[in-house]
């Protein structure tokens, strides 16, 4: 929907303007044999890399997926195989398609600005240049052609030979970089359109759900807040003796040493039968412990 087109396009610009950033305060050649490869592919894929990671962790359609898939109850209600199958990999289809947002775009600008594959590549261009000895060794030859990214080390009589190194590896930069965007672009306008052909719902009905489960969602989201909160009332009250926000206390109650110890501490997930879990420690406290203590009266108006 147009949300979705919206948060792409702001990854995108936010992809952009971090990898000028970036760049401009990062990105320095070594200029030297067998490290400009190393370097100029480190800046182009590693950092692609962990935005993938960042755009998978960030989505919670991947939590969603993998949450709770070895759970007992989970193995006990799963559908068919099959159809588990089909639909891991169409919520996998989707997930990667945003995650793929931010590195794709990263690589594309790297690679029309071109500085990050000059360097990687300077070494392997496979070209005569003017004023290089001819009798000078491969070694040798890639030794002077790694040096070329870094114009402070390039001789004065082979400036020329620099100059249309940097332009052809310019051009093959670019090249690439124009034609990972026509890839893309290409691929997800294919992908929307079997998606649409396959779709077992017509164009409006398919709106309609599409609003639907954003409402569903936004719903469900407000009715966890209001229900958590409403639930972890109930034992904040029963420990302290009153309701937060409450006007009027006529009494609080004063927790005991061994009361405080029982709710501290580190917790995790505690089953206490068969249809529930205890969340915290002062959830468990509050379910197991009888309802006494010390109690101190308060003001009418405090």
């Amino acid at each position: 929907g147009k949300e979705v087109v919206v948060v792409n396009a702001i990854i995108a610009i936010l992809t952009i303007g971090g990898q000028q950033l970036f760049s401009f305060f990062t990105f320095s050649c070594p200029c030297h044999v067998g490290q400009n490869l190393i370097y100029g592919l480190a800046f182009l894929g590693v950092p692609a890399l962990i935005l993938l990671i960042v755009g998978y962790a960030l989505n919670n359609q991947t939590w969603r997926l993998v949450t709770g898939k070895r759970s007992p109850l989970q193995e006990k209600t799963a559908p068919n195989r099959l159809l588990q199958c089909k639909l891991i990999c169409f919520v996998l289809c989707g997930i990667t398609g945003r995650a793929l947002v931010a590195p794709v775009t990263w690589l594309a600008v790297t690679l029309i600005n071109g500085s990050y594959y000059v360097c990687a590549m300077s070494e392997y261009v496979s070209v005569y240049y003017y004023g290089v000895d001819p009798n000078v060794t491969a070694d040798e030859r890639r030794r002077i052609l790694a040096t070329f990214p870094c114009s402070q080390l390039v001789p004065p009589e082979l400036t020329r030979a620099r100059d249309e190194v940097i332009l052809l590896l310019r051009y093959q930069s670019q090249v690439a970089g124009w034609l990972l965007i026509a890839v893309v672009a290409i691929t997800v306008f294919l992908s929307y359109c079997l998606a649409s052909c396959f779709s077992p719902l017509s164009f409006l009905h398919f709106r309609y759900w599409s609003n639907y489960v954003h409402n569903e969602q936004e719903l469900f989201d407000e009715a966890t807040d209001q229900h958590s909160r409403l639930y972890a009332m109930q034992h904040v009250r029963k420990f302290f003796g009153f309701v937060p926000g409450s006007e009027n206390v006529k009494e609080i109650r004063i927790p005991s040493l061994r009361e405080w110890q029982a709710i501290s501490g580190l917790a995790f997930l505690e089953r206490v039968d068969e249809e529930h879990y205890d969340y915290s420690l002062l959830h468990d406290w509050a379910l197991k412990e009888p309802v006494n203590g010390k109690y101190l009266k308060t003001d009418e108006d405090p």
